[in-house]
């Protein structure tokens, strides 16, 4: 079969879907696809397939079960064999496994490839990811639009580092006041444009830490220096914010002297900015609709269909366990842990789009028993596992309870994952002081897997998983959920990792006058 072309790999594709047809459709293939979108399929070193599964063949397009002794990149669509077998190939050669994400351009999916030598041969393990990159176009559709926002604003913007007070970018408006070109000035720190000591307010905003407790500084006079040297009276003012990844500071000016306040600028906007602004308005305001959309579907559209399915799984295994035989009750079990897993990732994309805008009245919490709690849970979900976990006595902290509450949910589950592949697990949460005056970390430490400190900066994206699906279960959202949790705060998030597993670090500035 190795030397089959791709005519007759079509020809037997199209006349097994033909049979397919006349013969009628499967229900329980059909259901067991919408609940589980993972397929696999066995090769052998040939790259001939020895064995597939129903869901490989739905994801693949297919209902045909003859397969086997097929050339797999025969019976992939043309584009995608064209592009991915010598790069999948070459990559098998010295890796372990390899994977791809292809996009059918004429059925319209996305679909990841994930193959794994096995002895002579392979596994490949086919996952659906349309959904997750409709959410990936979504996010770089709102990052656009906030970028367009930023660039097009008629005041003069900039935005520096809070740690390094770099400049991380300017606006259009900021390039033609100052006179610097874009590139000269993201090699600026900030003081680079104040006269003498005209900044020092603003840089001691930042270093003492107010910049966190106090998310933004009432608008103040003082002197800019231009690219010619003259120094400019404007009001400024600034406020807190997160950009692409940095904790940073929102700079915007008015100038004064030459009657550019904020009303007069606003006139002078060009007809075309105006056209441009209504109509990134007009998109925010349609995102806030779909994204309303989207919660009220994972709210009932989808939890509904996932709790009637797990409800008639668990019927089947209880009422009909002798005529399923140990078969038919493996495919039970699979269909209940598929719901599972969909469940959980409802839930957490519930929890990342309805977490509120800024924390609520901040109270004084121990965290010590909620962390307690959390880890009961986890011990009575795997009654099997043997972790040994520390919780500091006491860990007293102001802070908004049930954001908090969510974001330990997180890092303790992700620490019980990713030790569980250790003989003698560990997992330690404690409380130690920030680097700002009045700042509290929360830590967490594992002796789990670790991971490779070059993807540093997608550690706490939205869908970025370090790890396989087949070696450690999840969607990626977790530490996500952490990230948004601490800039409600104010604070901040970053992680460690070595030989002996990872740390995480959740950074939380306490108010004043409501210290513990």
């Amino acid at each position: 079969m190795s030397g089959l072309s791709k005519q007759a790999a079509a020809g037997k594709w199209q006349a097994g879907l033909d049979s397919e047809a006349l013969a009628g459709d499967d229900p329980g293939a059909e259901f067991d696809i919408g609940l589980n979108q993972v397929g696999r399929l066995l090769l052998n070193a040939q790259w001939l397939i020895t064995e597939i599964d129903s869901r490989a063949l739905a994801l693949l397009n297919c209902r045909m079960r003859a397969l086997e002794g097929f050339d797999l990149w025969d019976v992939v669509p043309e584009e995608i064999s064209d592009q991915f077998q010598v790069e999948t190939s070459n990559a098998l050669v010295s890796a372990s496994h390899h994977a791809f994400i292809a996009h059918d351009k004429f059925e319209g999916t996305w679909i990841e490839f994930t193959f794994w030598k096995q002895g002579v041969g392979y596994v490949v393990n086919l996952r659906d990811v349309a959904s997750v990159k409709k959410l990936h176009k979504r996010l770089d559709d709102s990052e656009r639009t906030n970028q367009l926002i930023f660039e097009v604003n008629p005041n003069a913007m900039w935005v520096f580092d809070a740690r390094s007070l770099r400049i991380l970018a300017a606006n259009r408006a900021a390039i033609a006041f100052y006179g610097i070109s874009h590139k000269r000035f993201l090699t600026l720190t900030m003081s680079a444009l104040f006269p003498e000591d005209d900044g020092a307010m603003l840089l001691d905003f930042v270093s003492t830490g107010q910049v966190r407790q106090q998310p933004r500084l009432d608008p103040l006079l003082c002197k800019q220096m231009k690219m010619d040297g003259q120094a400019v009276l404007v009001e400024l003012a600034c406020g807190h914010m997160s950009w692409n990844g940095h904790q940073a500071v929102l700079v915007t000016l008015a100038d004064l002297v030459g009657g550019r306040t904020a009303e007069s600028t606003i006139k002078q906007v060009p007809a075309e900015h105006d056209h441009e602004l209504a109509s990134l308005r007009k998109q925010l305001k349609n995102t806030e609709v779909d994204l309303t959309a989207l919660t009220y579907a994972l709210s009932n559209d989808l939890r509904g269909p996932l709790h009637a399915a797990n409800g008639f799984a668990a019927m089947l295994a209880d009422k009909y366990a002798a005529a399923l035989g140990d078969t038919g009750q493996h495919y039970v079990r699979r269909i209940q842990g598929s719901t599972r897993q969909m469940a959980k990732l409802v839930h957490y994309l519930l929890t990342l789009v309805q977490l509120p805008p800024v924390s609520s009245t901040p109270e004084k919490i121990d965290l010590s028993p909620i962390c307690r709690d959390i880890i009961e849970d986890l011990r009575s979900g795997d009654p099997s596992r043997a972790v040994t976990v520390e919780i500091e006595a006491s860990m007293l902290l102001v802070g908004d309870r049930n954001l908090l509450m969510t974001a330990l949910a997180c890092l303790l589950e992700n620490a019980w994952k990713f030790t569980a592949k250790k003989t003698e697990g560990w997992i330690n949460i404690g409380l130690q002081p920030g680097k700002a005056p009045g700042e509290l970390v929360i830590l967490v430490m594992d002796n789990g897997v670790g991971f490779d400190p070059a993807y540093m900066d997608k550690l706490f994206t939205a869908f970025q998983r370090l790890h396989s699906s087949a070696e450690f279960a999840g969607n990626g959202l977790g530490l996500a959920i952490v990230k948004r949790v601490a800039e409600r705060h104010g604070g901040g998030v970053w992680a460690e990792t070595d030989h002996t597993g990872a740390s995480f670090f959740m950074s939380l500035p306490q108010p004043r006058g409501l210290g513990v």
